[in-house]
């Protein structure tokens, strides 16, 4: 029975009285329904050794058996939803201009919760609400949510291309909406948009001009005596979280003892989230290394998340006869173009129980989704996040590509690890993250407003009580190794740093309350500590001076004994980071970088210039987005791999 067709049926129905239309579209199941299996085995699409293969995958896998079968290529989708009609005695509807949902019924339900239980109310036809579901065998399991919202139902069968075309005609403005707003307004810094802000931070930058104009010293002062107490807190932060680091196990995964046991658990499905915008030299190297994964290809889900105004990008992308399992998901145009909005919006389109996130220039172990979910089944009710390792495949292409190494091996391998063992709360990484997805929903995805979403969502997950793990598992990237685009990324993650100490600090006594002092404490350290470090550097530099016996302004004021303590922590804290990134060194597999440690020297002051340039764009622009390009030097990796073939 075709769609035509139950829409006559309904239409009668309205006329002939209910009897009729519960007869067509709400027919009772049967006693026993039949199995896919069977009834594929009796159209004559599988043979029966092919069926037996599928369902002992099947046995151990979260995935459905019609996934399974259309990515080995027995069946195809069309073929599945004709036998899934015949299983759940209802009609296949393929949905057209002719069928369109009511969005008044859409509303009821919800356009994201339509989205991850695949299913999508019609129209009302004499008392009840067709409902298309891309997943019949979840349909009984809903239905009593779908009734209580809307009364009768009866399901049709769709798949599930058709069931989001349909959604996206219909709703699209709603997804957009929801894609920018879908955190808390309380926890998102999308408020900060208002001018009021910026006029705030640009009064508060004049009135201390205004104080070191007036009183030069006192000034210099207060902010060198700052600059030190923020510089010794952070090294004796850096050599806590070292020691830590260093003192784990080689077995310890810092997970609760009781948790450490695998669960024998079905296999889930894992949806991998890779925004691109304006990568069309890297869409060829990607596809290859995204095939490198082992993970079962009915299991994958990987959404290859492109702006609709990037032609380029989506041109290169349609270039490719892409898997089933590699699926493109085009973001509706909007003033507001960030990554975390992106991904907001891609995660609506997600299959899997597990969502991951890639960056487009990522070349991820191919074992690492296996060990991922090793990790989120060993692990206890509270993991909502598991954070890999970044390396770089182009260490040695310049010095900058060196320093930016050390300072990735120092913070993956050292600082991050460290912090999670001293139980503070862990910022996240922008790329090789896996989220349990209904923990992730829960929390309202990403901040579409900040532009370190991640560091954001870390704190975020902390203040709810969740908990972040560390694994040692590699991607590598590209290090950034230009200085100009350096410096605009370090601007935006250093502005994203502040966006984020200004939100999570709007209610302080909240923070402490949900942290803890430790953890609170620890926050202040690694958010406003690094800021206040970066801005306030070139007073420390003045120490240099002293030391070379040029004099300083403050000798007029302290002792030379305090001077001297004064340079001892400045030097201290250069040799915390010296000695904490020669570890770091060690076991990340870069020794040769070793030489490369005194030379940090010269690379952390562009960070200086980056803070700056983000303080202005705070006040003038807090949520644009500086593109960091890539695919300069990817080619590197590449020449020295192997390289799968799609299928």
């Amino acid at each position: 029975m075709g769609y035509r067709s139950v829409i006559a049926d309904s239409r009668a129905a309205e006329n002939a009285g209910a009897p009729l239309l519960q007869l067509v579209l709400r027919r009772k199941p049967s006693a026993k329904r039949r199995q896919l299996g069977e009834i594929l085995l009796d159209m004559g699409l599988i043979q029966h050794d092919d069926l037996m293969r599928a369902l002992e995958t099947q046995s151990h896998q979260a995935g459905y058996l019609g996934d399974i079968l259309i990515t080995r290529n027995l069946i195809t989708e069309g073929e599945l939803n004709t036998a899934l009609a015949k299983q759940y005695e209802t009609s296949h509807i393929e949905l057209s201009a002719e069928t369109m949902p009511d969005p008044a019924l859409i509303d009821i339900v919800g356009v994201p919760r339509c989205l991850s239980l695949k299913c999508l109310p019609l129209w009302r036809a004499g008392g009840l609400v067709v409902i298309a579901s891309a997943r019949p065998s979840d349909f009984e399991r809903i239905r009593p949510m779908l009734e209580a919202r809307l009364g009768p139902v009866a399901m049709v069968i769709t798949s599930e291309a058709d069931l989001l075309g349909a959604l996206l005609k219909t709703r699209r403005n709603r997804l957009k909406l929801w894609a920018e707003t879908c955190v808390a307004e309380d926890e998102s810094c999308r408020r900060m948009q208002s001018r009021w802000f910026g006029n705030v931070l640009a009064a508060s930058l004049i009135l201390i001009a205004l104080l070191a104009f007036l009183a030069p010293l006192a000034t210099l002062l207060m902010l060198t005596v700052i600059a030190s107490i923020s510089l010794a807190v952070t090294s004796c932060l850096k050599v806590a979280a070292a020691i830590a680091a260093q003192n784990r196990s080689q077995t310890d995964t810092s997970l609760p003892q009781e948790h450490r046991a695998i669960v024998a658990q079905r296999q889930p499905i894992v949806t991998v989230l890779v925004p691109l915008f304006r990568e069309t030299r890297v869409v060829p190297r990607l596809i290859n290394r995204l095939s490198r994964l082992t993970w079962p290809r009915e299991l994958l889900d990987i959404l290859l998340v492109v702006e609709e105004h990037d032609l380029a990008t989506r041109a290169a992308l349609d270039s490719y006869d892409l898997p089933r399992w590699m699926r493109v998901v085009v973001v509706p145009d909007a003033p507001l173009k960030t990554k975390p909005r992106a991904l907001n919006y891609a995660m609506l389109f997600a299959r899997g129980s597990i969502i991951g996130v890639y960056d487009a220039e990522d070349a991820p172990e191919p074992n690492q989704i296996h060990r991922i979910v090793r990790c989120f089944q060993s692990g206890p009710p509270h993991l909502a996040c598991v954070q890999g390792v970044l390396d770089f495949y182009n260490a040695r292409t310049n010095w900058l590509s060196r320093c930016f190494t050390i300072e990735y091996a120092t913070w993956f391998r050292i600082i991050l690890p460290g912090m999670q063992r001293l139980g503070l709360a862990v910022p996240l990484g922008g790329t090789t993250l896996f989220f349990r997805r209904d923990i992730l929903e829960k929390l309202g995805g990403w901040d579409a407003h900040n532009v370190t979403e991640d560091a954001d969502l870390g704190i975020r997950l902390a203040r709810h009580g969740y908990y972040t793990q560390l694994l040692d598992t590699v991607t590598l990237e590209e290090a950034n190794c230009r200085a100009i685009p350096w410096i605009k990324q370090r601007s935006r993650w250093l502005k994203g740093y502040a966006v984020t100490w200004l939100v999570h600090m709007r209610n302080p006594r909240a923070l402490w309350h949900q942290l803890g002092a430790w953890r609170f404490f620890g926050v202040q350290v690694l958010f406003l500590g690094t800021l206040v470090q970066f801005m306030l550097a070139p007073l420390l530099w003045t120490f240099w001076l002293m030391l070379a016996g040029l004099g300083h302004p403050l000798q007029e004021v302290f002792s030379t004994a305090v001077m001297y303590g004064f340079i001892a922590v400045f030097l201290l804290s250069e040799a915390v980071t010296l000695t904490v990134g020669y570890v770091a060194l060690r076991s990340s597999g870069h020794r040769h970088l070793r030489l490369w440690l005194p030379s940090l020297h010269g690379y952390f002051p562009l960070a200086v210039l980056a803070v700056y340039k983000a303080l202005w764009e705070l006040i003038s622009a807090p949520f644009y987005w500086d593109k960091t390009s890539h695919g300069e030097h990817s080619a590197i990796f590449d020449k020295v791999t192997v390289i799968r073939p799609l299928a």
